[in-house]
């Protein structure tokens, strides 16, 4: 059980530190007075101020080490000011930064090595994704000239009722609801040339989009193209008990969960299993919510 004494009059950048101080502590075994002022862009005064505070407030977590010179996580550790599941710690390291809404630019504060892939898509510009973004926030009506593939006028002038964003993995897409054809639709943000907030309450919300509240779980197994032994790694990277790969996804992203992990659709699995090494069971139950996904 974690000793922590409260504190409810912590001011937010404070908090940034005392995150950044536990998470760097956690994953690379220790802390110092200059990482932090590293980090943070401060004196050694100041960052030894923050590591002070941090060992006032969780006095059981960190053990100061001298040839360390600095601290390393106590046998009774436990997170106090962080979230350090591996997801967004992960995404922190990658992009150098001590939180979300932190960004460094110098040599790495973690010591660390990650990066990810470029993206192909680009974003639209801020000016558009600021209207989309107050839309939602108003709930309010948006007037955009969306670049569609799939219509004969490739620019169309659209009224959308935007309740969220999502990003597939690969690009930034706005759930909405769209006047032109009275449902609910997905707009790839780069493909939104203009936008204009109207001053004209939305007549939709999230609620009235089931495919966005509803679930459906997937049902996945490793490919039967695989060796025996490479199915039992599979398991080991989607599947605790060895047994069924199961996701529950919203149904309206169950297309770009099969395309992201590059699940083989197709009834006789006759796709490259080096390359799609998941299969889909039951195809039946989710062909209605995602044909286009599907191989």
């Amino acid at each position: 059980m974690l000793n922590l004494k409260p504190n409810q009059n912590l001011k937010w950048n404070t908090r940034q530190r005392l995150a950044y101080i536990e998470t760097k502590a956690y994953y690379t075994g220790s802390v110092s007075r200059s990482d932090v002022a590293l980090t943070f862009a401060m004196s050694d005064p100041a960052a030894t101020k923050n590591l002070k505070l941090y060992n006032d407030l969780a006095p059981d977590n960190l053990v100061y080490k001298q040839s360390e010179f600095g601290f390393i996580p106590s046998g009774n550790f436990a997170q106090a000011f962080s979230d350090l599941d591996p997801a967004p710690v992960l995404d922190l390291i990658a992009s150098n930064s001590p939180s979300p809404w932190l960004a460094i630019e110098s040599k790495s504060i973690y010591g660390l090595q990650a990066v990810a892939l470029p993206r192909l898509t680009r974003l639209s510009d801020k000016t558009i994704v600021a209207q989309l973004t107050r839309a939602m926030f108003q709930n309010k009506k948006l007037r955009i000239i969306y670049a569609s593939l799939h219509d004969r006028k490739y620019e169309q002038h659209r009224i959308i009722e935007p309740h969220s964003i999502v990003n597939t993995g690969l690009r930034w897409h706005a759930r909405a609801y769209n006047e032109q054809h009275f449902d609910f639709r997905d707009f790839v943000l780069s493909r939104i040339l203009e936008a204009e907030l109207i001053n004209e309450a939305a007549e939709s919300s999230v609620d009235y989009d089931e495919d966005w509240t509803e679930t459906l779980t997937l049902e996945l197994a490793p490919h039967p193209g695989l060796t025996p032994k490479q199915q039992l790694n599979l398991h080991v990277d989607f599947s605790e008990d060895g047994k069924t790969v199961q996701l529950t996804v919203r149904r309206a992203l169950i297309g770009y969960a099969l395309r992201a992990l590059s699940v083989d659709t197709t009834v006789d699995r006759s796709l490259n299993p080096n390359a799609f090494q998941l299969v889909l069971l039951n195809r039946e139950e989710i062909e209605i919510y995602a044909s286009w996904a599907l191989l």
